[in-house]
Formats: C-alpha cells, sequence, structure tokens
C-alpha cells in the first residue's frame, strides 16, 4: 500500500496544508525550506528576467519589495552549451551554497526555484526530442538535454527544481501518438532528474543533493497520462516535494497520492479574476506574467480583496464597475499630486505622486518604470495576504463574487509607448519589422512614413494551452 505525504509527521514535510475542505477548493499552507523565508500560500513568485525581477534591481529587491521567491529560468543563462562552459558553471560558491544564488545576488533567505523555460516561454520552431528539451536562449534556440538539465540542477543548487515537460508550445494540436511521447518523455526526465539528485555514483556514496523537485502534471487528462502517474507515484513519490501544474483545469485529475504536495502554477493567468479561479480550485503557488506586463504599459494596478464593504454597498456608483489599473500615460494625471493608490504604503506612494510618475513616463526616463514595478508588486502582496484572510474566515466564495462584481473582469488597454523591448519577449517569425524604433536619426531628414512593429497577442506568446488543443483533446 503507498505511503501519502499526509502519513508523514510535520517536521518531515516542507509543505503544511493548514486549512482545506474538499478537493477541488481554495486552501492555505505554508512552504517551509532550510534558512529561506517562509512561504505562506496562496503566494506568489517574483517572474524573472536574466535572474532579476524586470525593472527592479537587487538593492531595491531587497529594501522596498516583500518578494519572498524568485523564479528562474536556465534558459537565461545556458546560452553557450554544448560548445562552451557558460560563465554561471564557472563560478565556484562554498559548499551547500547556491552558485546561481551568488551569480544572480539573490538575498540567502529568498526561495530560489529553477525551471528550464521563462514564463511565459517563447514557442521554438524545433520540436522537442526523446532527449532534449528545446529552449530559447539570448543568442537563439539550442536544446538541453534531460541529463544536462539534471547536471545543471546539481551544479547551480536552487532550492526547488521543475522538471522538464513536453509541451510543445505553439505547435498544432497534439494527436494521440505526440500525446503518448509527451508522457513518455516527461517520465523519462523526471527519473533523469531523480537519479542524478540521488548520485548517480552508488560506491563513491555522492551526498544526495539538497534541493527539492517539482515533478510536471501534463495539460492532459488522467486518462491520458496514466502510464506516466502510476510510475511517478510508484517509483518516484519519496523523492518528489511537489507538482508543476500546466493547466488549472485538470486540478481534480491529480491521483490522491500527491493531493498534500504543493502546486505550482504554469497556467499563466491573464486577470485576478483568473488567478482567484485557480484558488478557488486548490492552486498554492504561481508566476504571474501580468504583474510586469502592466508595468511595461505604464499601467499601476489598484485593486485589494475583497473590495470594501462600504465601496460594494455603494450609493450613487452602486452597480459600476472599477477599473483594475490606472494608466499613468494620461495627460490627466500631469497635475495630480495623490499618491498611486490611495491605501498603498508602497515606496512609489509614500515618496512619490502621479504627475511625477507620469512625467518620468513621458520623458522615458526609467524610474517610472522601477517605481511603478515596485507598486504593482506591493499591490500583489496585499491581493494575497487578502486571500489568505479570506480563506482563513471561510468567506472566499462570496469575497470572490463580491470582486467579481466590482471590478472589471480585465486590465485596462495599453495607451503608450513603453520600454524599449529584448528580444525574447516576442514571438519568432519571418519577416518581422524592427522591434524598437531608431534612437537617432538625421537631422533636418524628411520624414518617412513607418508602421510601428504590431504588440504580440500574450495569449500566443504564452503558447495558450487552450488555443493548441490540449483541453479540447483531453475532453475528447
Amino acid at each position: 500500500m503507498s505511503t501519502t505525504l499526509s502519513d508523514l509527521p510535520p517536521e518531515m514535510r516542507a509543505f503544511t496544508i493548514l486549512k482545506t475542505s474538499t478537493t477541488l477548493a481554495p486552501r492555505l499552507g505554508r512552504l517551509t525550506l532550510p534558512g529561506r523565508k517562509a512561504l505562506e500560500t496562496p503566494h506568489y513568485l517574483g517572474n524573472t528576467s536574466r535572474g532579476a525581477v524586470s525593472h527592479i534591481s537587487q538593492d531595491n529587491f531587497q529594501k522596498n519589495t516583500s518578494i519572498n521567491g524568485v523564479y528562474v529560468a536556465l534558459e537565461d543563462f545556458v546560452e553557450k552549451l554544448p560548445r562552451q562552459t557558460p560563465p554561471l558553471y564557472q563560478l565556484e560558491s562554498p559548499k551547500d551554497e547556491s552558485p546561481l544564488r551568488d551569480f544572480i545576488a539573490l538575498p540567502k533567505d529568498t526561495v530560489l526555484v529553477v525551471g528550464a523555460r521563462r514564463v511565459p516561454c517563447i514557442p521554438c520552431p524545433t520540436a522537442n526530442t526523446n532527449s532534449a528539451l528545446s529552449i530559447y536562449t539570448s543568442v537563439g534556440f539550442r536544446q538541453i538535454s534531460a541529463e544536462d538539465y539534471a547536471a545543471a540542477s546539481r551544479k547551480v543548487r536552487p532550492d526547488i527544481v521543475v522538471g522538464l515537460a513536453d509541451i510543445p508550445y505553439g505547435q498544432p494540436q497534439p494527436g494521440l501518438k505526440r500525446i503518448d511521447k509527451m508522457s513518455d518523455r516527461t517520465e523519462e526526465w523526471t527519473k533523469e532528474l531523480v537519479s542524478q539528485k540521488n548520485g548517480l555514483d552508488k560506491t563513491a556514496k555522492a551526498p544526495k543533493a539538497s534541493y527539492q523537485i517539482f515533478a510536471p502534471i501534463l495539460p492532459l487528462a488522467k486518462e491520458l497520462q496514466t502510464w506516466y502517474l502510476d510510475h511517478l507515484i510508484d517509483d518516484m513519490l519519496d523523492d518528489i516535494s511537489g507538482l508543476a501544474i500546466y493547466h488549472a483545469q485538470f486540478l481534480a485529475d491529480l491521483p490522491e497520492q500527491v493531493q498534500d504536495l504543493p502546486r505550482l502554477s504554469f497556467d499563466p493567468p491573464s486577470s485576478p479574476g483568473a488567478l482567484l479561479y485557480q484558488i478557488s480550485l486548490g492552486m498554492d503557488i504561481f508566476t504571474i506574467p501580468f504583474i510586469t506586463e502592466a508595468t511595461d504599459a505604464g499601467i499601476s494596478l489598484d485593486f485589494a480583496f475583497p473590495p470594501s464593504r462600504s465601496e460594494v454597498s455603494g450609493g450613487e456608483d452602486a452597480g459600476k464597475k472599477y477599473t483594475l489599473g490606472v494608466d499613468m500615460w494620461q495627460s490627466e494625471h500631469a497635475l495630480s499630486v495623490t499618491p498611486l493608490s490611495d491605501n498603498c504604503s508602497c515606496y512609489a506612494c509614500t515618496k512619490h505622486h502621479r504627475a511625477y510618475i507620469q512625467h518620468l513616463l513621458s520623458a522615458k526616463e526609467m524610474l517610472g518604470w522601477v517605481l511603478i514595478q515596485i507598486h504593482n508588486h506591493a499591490i500583489m502582496d496585499a491581493f494575497f495576504a487578502g486571500i489568505r484572510e479570506s480563506i482563513a474566515r471561510g468567506t472566499f466564495g462570496e469575497d470572490k463574487v463580491a470582486f467579481e462584481a466590482f471590478y472589471k473582469p480585465e486590465l485596462p488597454e495599453k495607451s503608450g509607448q513603453g520600454p524599449r523591448v529584448r528580444g525574447y519577449q516576442f514571438k519568432s517569425g519571418q519577416n518581422e519589422t524592427k522591434k524598437n524604433p531608431a534612437a537617432y536619426k538625421v537631422l533636418n531628414a524628411p520624414e518617412e512614413s513607418s508602421s510601428e512593429a504590431p504588440t504580440p497577442n500574450p495569449d500566443a506568446v504564452a503558447g495558450d494551452l487552450e488555443k493548441i488543443g490540449f483541453a479540447e483533446t483531453a475532453k475528447s
């Protein structure tokens, strides 16, 4: 008879469920790793680019944010593989310390989670193979083998490693043969990660690595990945500390033996409402691309959970739906000396006002996006704190309904020009126009008509799983 995580004493479990009711229900938990800040769940990880949260330098990360954990993509650092050794691998750190943590100057007490790909990831034109995953580095598309990924995990020593998942982003709807490959490859890649963590050379008694492994759960119905799930439970359960979920819809299909494991979502929510939906199904930890997307658009987030009872009950504005953010490009803010949000105590709101931030954006000063990003993460911290309090009170369901009735369903549309973009933010393709306008031009030259590169569809960039048919295939 299989042993479940709930059979272990609390001191032997990194993740503890503090409150839940049924399988598909919001739950409170706590992820506790040695020497790191406890992560009270539901919560989120800071989404990084090149190891840093976009627009936030390492000193501001420590002084002006409350981010307890970050997600880092290995594809940001292995552009020289396999011909040369990447600089990250050349950094020597003391025993049991993470070279990656030192490389990106991450505070010692911040939870460090590493996966192969960014969130959202860029679809690669080359398909995955039986032994390798296609990735997008700073110098183009590459492939990293399951063996190299497992070796990299032992080398960089993060707190949590997310296993490789064979998901064909940006490719046509997979047929049954392709689905079988997804399951088989993910199983083999997970076994490789587990075996390398435990040490390959048994005679040398290689020490067992200290990082936790989060096994991927494919965006397929249970019956389409039965082989993989059976082997995960029968052969690898003792070495798995969490789950990486690629579609929230399939939380209902999780086997009983893994119900008590923490769930890390790689199903990017497009809005706070979508985030609340996933939490209502029992998701624990999130990477949230829309925070930085809002910041890049010059939108300061402005919402709370639950909304104030006095605001909901209303007066003359009863029934009106409020926006989830404020577009700081609008000229109406040019003379406003109010903070970004009235009830926010972040550095941006306590030290500066809207007129100053609007001026920074208009002048293309990066400080404008820095201040908005600090504010947006503070709003998300308060949002998740409110969610945890609501679950503890047992009022999450009615608070979620009140939130959806009070706020508009989507974030405001972008109206101004964002910061200069990085190439990996866009879907690759042929005949692309320049993504950034020329910084300089010849004086007195005649004006030429030009069309700005179209803003990519975030769903296409994220490789939205519903759009490529995984959910529909599972239902059929």
